[in-house]
């Protein structure tokens, strides 16, 4: 379990810092000391296709993986050879061409995020589909979850607090490069502690790819799930993706990755500190009703931001501190329960299919969830525009309430879920 969860160090210093410092790279605001490659509009909608477009491999791999037959399985071809193309283009896509024009830049930029988003879903989707084979209890969920957010917050910590780092004292390639290395490693640590625990005798799955789809859809607990998944990961994100523009908008610094890194080590200790009480909770009400304090949470925390800075007698970077400080017990609900949620619908399913389809219902989530996610830099770049300087904050001001009615709106849909923590289910073998 131990090496299993280690994978999310470095699959979320990748993702996180990639969501942090991607769209600043290609469309720094206009007062920064550093060229811009595209106008941030265009930035915005580049990143809003490939999202759109890069979920949609999310369930054709599930479905491909969940009929795979192979002397390994179902999921462990496709991360031994998936996870090095998938770091490689992680690097590549900070290595647009400098002195092309901006039709050439766009094109580069959406081909190698493109590119990125295939192996990321080859490698990681598979990956994600071996945890209810793992950890086949609820308890035994919470604990190998739990795992993955301590692991995942140490690399929310390399990719926001190290990653912006290393912009400031290294430049973005080096970053990229250090990050794309972190990742590769751990993912195949995770593999080799999955090994032995990776069913070969599992049945394949016979459903075809758009009865599988249909049936998936059909569940009445995951169409009340997802979109609660859904809302909150998008409000975090624009949280998260406007704090560079935040940073230099409100507090006026040079030194932007520095003082991004320092917000986001504050919320990141918060989060952690308060891990256990979220953990805690859940055993003793349910998961459901943890997951739900933490979107009511998130939802009243995040329009805070809409002030932080502008009260009087107080520094500037210790009101922005003291709402991410806040936030961070709101912040634990979308990493620590999500997964662990699906895997019980999952086990609901099977009861109801006689098939073990895990791929598909994490690549169903991951479909909707990056569609959705994929509206998060249009949104933030549509709000950027109207205003993201220190003299023009408009735009940057109205980003936290946004995200909390996002959230709000994800909590109102999930009071309606009901599934009980453990699905009693028998195991599908091949014959």
């Amino acid at each position: 379990m131990m090496m299993f969860a280690s994978s999310s160090l470095g699959s979320e210093a990748l993702a996180q810092s990639r969501s942090t410092w991607l769209l600043y790279y290609y469309a720094p605001p206009s007062d920064a000391h550093m060229r811009s490659l595209l106008p941030v509009g265009l930035a915005g909608v580049i990143l809003f296709v490939d999202g759109f477009t890069g979920a949609l491999y999310n369930p054709l791999v599930g479905h491909l993986s969940d009929r795979t037959r192979s002397r390994l399985g179902r999921r462990l071809p496709y991360i031994i050879y998936a996870t090095p193309l998938w770091a490689l283009f992680a690097l590549l896509t900070f290595t647009p061409p400098q002195n092309a024009g901006t039709a050439v830049i766009a094109a580069y930029m959406f081909l190698s995020v493109e590119l990125y988003a295939v192996f990321s879903t080859l490698s990681g989707g598979p990956f994600q589909a071996l945890l209810p084979e793992i950890a086949v209890t609820s308890a035994e969920r919470l604990r190998l979850v739990g795992m993955r957010v301590y692991f995942g917050a140490a690399g929310g910590g390399a990719g926001l607090v190290l990653g912006s780092l290393l912009v400031d004292h290294a430049g973005f390639k080096a970053m990229a490069l250090t990050m794309a290395l972190l990742a590769l490693g751990l993912r195949y640590l995770g593999m080799a502690g999955a090994w032995s625990h990776s069913s070969r005798t599992q049945a394949p799955a016979t459903m075809p790819l758009r009865t599988s789809l249909r049936t998936t859809f059909a569940n009445h607990q995951f169409l009340l799930f997802l979109p609660s998944v859904v809302l909150f990961q998008l409000g975090v994100q624009m949280i998260l993706a406007s704090l560079p523009y935040y940073v230099r908008a409100v507090l006026n610094v040079d030194k932007t990755g520095t003082w991004v890194a320092i917000l986001t080590a504050v919320a990141i200790v918060s989060m952690l500190a308060s891990l256990q009480v979220s953990s805690r909770l859940a055993r003793r009400t349910s998961k459901r009703h943890a997951y739900r304090m933490a979107m009511l949470g998130a939802a009243c925390v995040f329009p805070a931001l809409a002030v932080a800075g502008l009260l009087p007698a107080i520094p500037e970077w210790l009101q922005i501190a003291a709402v991410m400080a806040i936030a961070g017990p709101a912040l634990s609900g979308v990493y620590l329960f999500p997964d662990a949620i699906t895997a019980d619908i999952i086990d609901d399913d099977s009861n109801a299919t006689g098939m073990r389809r895990e791929a598909m219902y994490y690549g169903a989530a991951n479909l909707v969830q990056q569609t959705a996610g994929s509206l998060g830099p249009l949104f933030l770049s549509g709000l950027l525009i109207l205003g993201d300087t220190h003299s023009d904050q408009l735009g940057l001001r109205l980003v936290g309430p946004a995200a909390g009615l996002l959230v709000f709106a994800g909590y109102l849909i999930f009071r309606h879920y009901n599934l009980p923590d453990d699905v009693l289910i028998e195991p599908v073998v091949a014959v």
